[in-house]
């Protein structure tokens, strides 16, 4: 390989050895510049130190060859006389036109010429040997890193008219080293099988040739290590360190054994917590954060969370840029380790604007008026999380992002920029469903949650089955008043006949319209109220049930409802698409009244608890209790009555078909229910930034009954695997479950599922 660099230093030493003997002093009658292709002459001229008329010697003559080298465009400059004209004669370096790279598989082409144009490599530049030389140290140490110990990098020019030429880099990656062995030294406290499992790196077993772990590789050997660091640090060990890592090759350069040397040091006990440093927020207010007391195990992680608690407290008075700064206090003797926390509060900080940004369709004071950080207030990290958790439950976005940008020029000054990234809030299908309940499904809808990006939501659905048929419309204005009253009509006619299924068979058609508000009671709380109309028209089957027939006998056919709605809510989830944290109540009640001609009420209580488990993990725990019973001596009327089993409450179990029976086994439905869900949600491996499209592994509970201890006795029992994929035509949901204790005359169904648009 030629060292272009070192070519060129000779070249420069001889042109100035020879010029210092060419010729002796003279005046300059002309400049004429030889060998030149590419370059402008312009930049000849404007590098050296005469013109025409001046006196050149052998100092000028010295200057001008060092300057023109200093351009870095030649290879050799020599300085002549030709009579009184000056010769400069110059040969370019060739100019790179094409970068090409071949066989590479564990970088792309494009990624190493990106790395090579970054080192000065890349088209239409001049090509320097010293460059080239660096490039081919860099890619290999770079495959090194990545367990490539055998790579073979050879690069190559070749000339091509006009001083051109093309560089390419052959790479022979040669076979990935893999680990053979993985040991410890020095450690007591944990077995090597323990620290193992802290690493992603793996000694080759059966299966590692295809799951890769057994790869090595020297970045995620750095983070195993501070895996490892972290165990022993949450585990007692504050002293404790890495003294050595050593990886070591076998003779082919492609087997890898590392050996890590360990200092446990001693198990450490907390002492005594103190809070230090500024008191811009009472000591004692900060002190009651410390949650940790004297004699439980020194965890390095307790004690960030600790701080990172304590800064948080400190954001939410303003103070952004806040730290806290643990310092150590240990008892050897007594192995115990107390802290001081110092605070250092900085200045305190405002928010001078803030900007929103994404919102193609979504209005600006849509996603204003969900903030709780305002402009001109002092910067809260309280009020800034609830923004976001607020933005995040309209379901308008499938990202909020809130960044801080310091002001230029400003100390206590910052500017908030919203970040939003919008989903597809409408859908307007006209097409074919599928369902395990109403079988085919014809449908129309057209349905905006944001309305013309102005948060309201129209919808308007037409549904045919088996078993229902729905025209429905409503309209909610989540704002119909400054305050965040929200206010909703709904006017539906619903048509069911259950002749199908396991129910007693009747035929239902009701016709209805209300209109409820909603009003913000705290942060978190709202409460419901409405009244609405009801009119319902019954037809019998010919396989219709004693009962149904005494309460037809009894109120007739056609009766009207008045009902009044009160409820409940407090949702704590960070997000309603998908929930990965939080708590979600409601209660709700529903009371006929006696202007109508059937008196009834029913009370319910839902409960959705989530739980991250993992950085993919989540749990969900849910939970339901319903109640309902006539009053004024008139009979609850029997298609309020609550069902149970299905998709939606008791998987593994057909559609409606859990509780009381009649005398020929079909399910009359119940005056009380009770359910409950436990749930692990995770997503699909391969995909896990695709949110919408998720896995679940469940065990549900259910009941219905006329009375509570009879339901707690009946209570079946479920389990199984579930996919959720929220589609832009709406969610889709396919259910594999197994029914735990089902009697002889229960209605099983293991898989269950519907697809498109169920309204």
């Amino acid at each position: 390989m030629i060292n272009y660099f070192k070519v060129a230093l000779l070249v420069l030493l001889l042109s100035l050895s020879c010029a210092s003997r060419a010729f002796d002093p003279f005046v300059i009658d002309d400049i004429r510049i030889e060998g030149i292709e590419r370059t402008d002459p312009g930049l000849i001229f404007s590098n050296i130190p005469v013109q025409v008329g001046e006196t050149v010697d052998r100092d000028v003559t010295n200057q001008i060859i060092s300057e023109i080298f200093k351009t870095g465009f030649f290879d050799d400059v020599q300085v002549l006389l030709d009579g009184g004209v000056l010769v400069i004669r110059l040969v370019e370096r060739p100019a790179v036109y094409k970068v090409s790279v071949t066989g590479s598989k564990l970088l792309s082409e494009e990624q190493i010429i990106e790395a090579l144009s970054q080192m000065g490599l890349r088209e239409s530049a001049i090509l320097d040997g010293a460059i080239l030389d660096l490039a081919e140290r860099e890619l290999k140490e770079l495959y090194m890193s990545k367990g490539k110990y055998s790579v073979e990098i050879i690069s190559t020019t070749t000339p091509l008219e006009r001083n051109r030429v093309a560089v390419t880099f052959d790479i022979f990656e040669g076979a990935r080293a893999v680990i053979n062995q993985i040991n410890f030294v020095g450690n007591f406290a944990f077995t090597d099988k323990d620290l193992r499992k802290q690493m992603s790196l793996k000694a080759l077993g059966k299966f590692d040739l295809f799951s890769g772990s057994s790869e090595y590789s020297k970045q995620s050997l750095e983070g195993d290590q501070e895996e490892i660091r972290s165990l022993y640090l949450d585990s007692g060990y504050a002293d404790f360190r890495i003294e050595s890592t050593q990886v070591q090759l076998s003779a082919d350069r492609e087997n890898v054994f590392i050996t890590i040397s360990l200092s446990e040091g001693e198990k450490f006990t907390f002492d005594t917590i103190y809070v230090g440093g500024d008191e811009v927020v009472k000591r004692e207010d900060l002190a009651k954060l410390v949650d940790i007391a004297p004699g439980e195990v020194f965890s390095r992680k307790r004690l960030t969370d600790l701080t990172q608690k304590i800064t948080d407290r400190l954001g939410e008075d303003g103070y952004a840029n806040a730290s806290v700064n643990p310092v150590p206090e240990k008892n050897v003797g007594d192995s115990k380790i107390g802290f001081t926390l110092y605070v250092n509060s900085g200045q305190r900080v405002y928010v001078r604007r803030i900007n929103i940004n994404g919102n193609l369709d979504t209005r600006d004071e849509v996603i204003r008026r969900e903030l709780r950080q305002m402009e001109g207030a002092w910067y809260s990290v309280k009020d800034i999380n609830r923004s976001k958790q607020r933005l995040n439950l309209l379901g308008f976005f499938s990202d909020v992002m809130i960044n801080t940008t310091p002001v230029s020029g400003t100390v206590d000054q910052v500017d908030l920029e919203v970040k939003v990234v919008e989903r597809m809030t409408g859908n307007f299908s006209v097409g074919i469903g599928f369902s395990s309940t109403d079988k085919m499904l014809l449908q129309l809808g057209l349905s905006q949650n944001n309305f013309m990006g102005t948060g309201n939501s129209l919808s308007f659905n037409v549904s045919t089955g088996k078993i229902n048929e729905t025209y429905e419309i409503a309209f909610t204005n989540p704002y119909a008043t400054d305050d965040g009253v929200s206010r909703t009509y709904k006017f539906g006619k619903r048509d069911t006949d259950v002749s199908s299924l396991v129910v007693s068979a009747f035929a239902s058609s009701t016709n209805s319209a209300s209109i409820g508000f909603g009003v913000p009671l705290t942060e978190y709380d709202r409460i419901f109220y409405g009244v609405g109309a009801e009119q319902t028209s019954i037809t019998l089957g010919d396989n219709a049930t004693s009962e149904y027939q005494e309460f037809v006998d009894l109120n007739g056919n056609d009766n009207t409802i008045i009902p009044f709605t009160v409820g409940w809510s407090r949702d704590k989830r960070d997000s309603a698409i998908y929930p990965t944290d939080g708590l979600l109540q409601r209660f709700g009640s529903e009371l006929s009244s006696p202007a109508g001609d059937l008196t009834y009420y029913n009370l319910s209580y839902k409960a959705e608890w989530y739980r991250p488990l993992s950085k993919d993990f989540t749990l969900r725990l849910g939970g339901s209790v319903a109640y309902a019973e006539d009053y004024d001596g008139k009979q609850l009327p029997f298609y309020k009555n609550f069902y149970a089993g299905g998709a939606s409450s008791v998987r593994g179990y057909q559609t409606s078909s859990l509780g009381p029976r009649n005398s020929l086994g079909q399910a009359l439905g119940g005056k009380r229910r009770l359910l409950s869900q436990a749930e692990v949600i995770f997503p699909i491996p391969g995909l896990n930034l695709d949110k919408s499209m998720r896995f679940s592994a469940f065990v549900d509970s259910g009941s219905v009954a006329n009375h509570f201890d009879d339901g707690l006795s009946e209570m079946r029992y479920s389990a199984g695997l579930g996919f959720n994929w929220y589609s832009p035509v709406g969610p889709m949901r396919f259910n594999f479950a197994k029914a735990l204790n089902a009697e002889v005359t229960d209605k099983t169904e293991g898989f269950q599922f519907t697809l498109g648009t169920g309204f």
